[in-house]
């Protein structure tokens, strides 16, 4: 297996809390928000707390793990990767096709462009 990189995992973490955030418990999100969102180390977050920062470690682990469980199951972070990336090259040609000048494919990716739109919102 690939290791992630620091930032990949931060960003990843950032994305999971954005999806499945309201799924953890009020404790569980005030210290991923300290930790992903607010830069804090374990230490900083364990004085506010009054814990110690393997308290807090062992809560952070634990709530990356539901996370990455909820994802497993549900998937939303992928599809949404996947859609956002074929809209993106979507924009691409229909840049392309505007730069050329070629109204008829432009016209044919503006259809494409509004199905998609549709499916996503299935």
């Amino acid at each position: 297996m690939v290791e992630e990189s620091s930032l990949d995992k931060f960003n990843r973490m950032n994305l999971l809390i954005d999806f499945y955030g309201q799924l953890l418990t009020e404790r569980q999100r005030q210290v991923l928000s300290l930790y992903y969102e607010d830069n804090l180390s374990l230490g900083e977050i364990a004085a506010d707390f009054s814990v110690s920062r393997q308290a807090i470690f062992d809560l952070l682990k634990r709530a990356e793990k539901l996370l990455e469980g909820y994802e497993e199951k549900l998937g939303l972070v992928n599809r949404w990767q996947q859609e956002r990336a074929k809209l993106i090259d979507m924009v691409k040609d229909m840049e392309d096709t505007l730069r050329q000048r070629d109204w008829s494919k432009m016209e044919d990716l503006v259809q494409s462009f509004s199905k998609a739109i549709e499916e996503g919102r299935e």
